[in-house]
């Protein structure tokens, strides 16, 4: 079977091995001459970075390099990298790298032209049409992870770090024109990340699938994306020169981000407050709340769950779903609480006011409430399931 075929759902998408090179033409697809590729300070010294300058340049476009985005980005780095656009006189975005780089470069390219702040367009409501949308500039996206699948996303999730909570930032237009998912970039993964951002995956994937409301298209999405990380995550932490699992993982990932338009739920609105006081890996925070959000819906999902454990070939009952969960995350090395994480309890009141106001809260199947957020943090703290 082959690994290489052009999507066109939810944009285009161009994956398999060895299509980096196809970036300059994708650029010009996006009706982008003068593109600011925004990454991370790590990435930008390997020579992926240096190869995607190659590839732009020698096609004739005029591209500079942005990295000042750290892990969980914050308002400042938006700020600098608007700066760096405006100054540069760019007409594009290249968003390079995991998902706080890729959040960073569409929220970057969105902001280009609007004159209002950035917390206007925060994903409540219908604030997203408070943008002009001539405005908004063109975006490339190429993930280096398999995780969050914002390359394929319309909103971009960035730190206010006067309040140190995490804001979603949303229109229709921040979905990037044309993607690109090279397997052959993610090789170079250690094993940790790619654990967590796998995870990541699989928690979008599972909580759009329990998402209420009537969504089958994404449900579909989701239950197949969720045994793709069945049959695949294992084999790319133990060995990350396997592209038939790096590129199946990306394309989980993308299939949660797709599926998620229908809702996601506690799991995010847990791992969130987390991140922003704590600076946790967010991929790795939702794989650790993972389990007690799956026992505190228990009786919303248990059916569904049934089911979907059959399809990924695990014995048909909610208790089926959840030991392989327990089993996956052992065997990939998330840790079992949040104790282990390295995260304390001492600001419980604070997370759990900011996670029932999450907007991911709202897609859980079951209601959470003050108390109830209380609860979860608790059992995750302890392991109490």
């Amino acid at each position: 079977m082959t690994l290489t075929a052009n999507w066109n759902y939810p944009t285009a998408v161009r994956i398999g091995p060895g299509r980096i090179v196809e970036l300059a033409q994708a650029c010009r697809v996006a009706g982008i001459k003068r593109p600011l590729l925004v990454t991370d300070p790590g990435l930008s010294k390997l020579p992926m970075i240096a190869r995607a300058l190659s590839i732009l340049r020698d096609d004739g476009l005029t591209a500079e390099v942005f990295d000042r985005v750290q892990p969980n980005p914050v308002d400042g780095n938006i700020a600098d990298g608007l700066a760096v656009y405006r100054a540069g006189l760019h007409d594009g975005v290249v968003a390079f790298g995991g998902g706080s780089a890729l959040d960073a470069g569409k929220v970057i390219a969105f902001m280009a032209g609007q004159t209002r702040p950035m917390w206007d367009f925060e994903d409540i409501g219908d604030w997203w049409t408070r943008a002009d949308p001539a405005g908004i500039a063109p975006i490339v996206a190429v993930p280096t992870t398999a995780g969050t699948g914002s390359e394929v996303g319309r909103a971009g999730v960035v730190t206010n770090s006067a309040t140190h909570t995490k804001k979603v930032i949303f229109h229709p237009l921040m979905l990037p024109k044309v993607v690109i998912c090279d397997p052959e970039l993610t090789v170079g993964l250690p094993a940790v990340v790619t654990a967590g951002t796998g995870i990541d995956a699989l928690s979008h994937c599972l909580e759009a699938y329990c998402a209420p409301g009537f969504h089958p298209l994404a449900d579909g999405i989701a239950a197949e994306g969720v045994r793709l990380v069945h049959d695949f995550l294992r084999r790319a932490v133990a060995d990350g020169s396997d592209i038939e699992a790096r590129t199946n993982m990306m394309a989980a990932a993308a299939m949660g981000a797709t599926a998620f338009q229908k809702g996601l739920g506690a799991m995010h609105a847990l791992a969130h407050p987390v991140g922003a006081i704590y600076n946790t890996h967010h991929g790795m925070t939702n794989a650790v709340v993972m389990p007690y959000v799956l026992a505190f819906n228990r009786e919303a999902v248990a059916v569904k769950l049934a089911r979907l454990a059959a399809y990924i070939g695990e014995p048909a009952s909610y208790e089926g779903f959840l030991a392989w969960v327990l089993d996956l995350r052992r065997a990939v090395g998330v840790p079992h609480t949040l104790a282990e994480f390295g995260v304390p309890l001492d600001r419980i009141d604070e997370l759990s006011a900011m996670s029932i106001v999450d907007p991911t809260a709202g897609g859980n199947p079951v209601a959470l409430t003050l108390e109830g957020a209380k609860a979860l943090y608790q059992a995750a703290h302890t392991g109490t399931l």
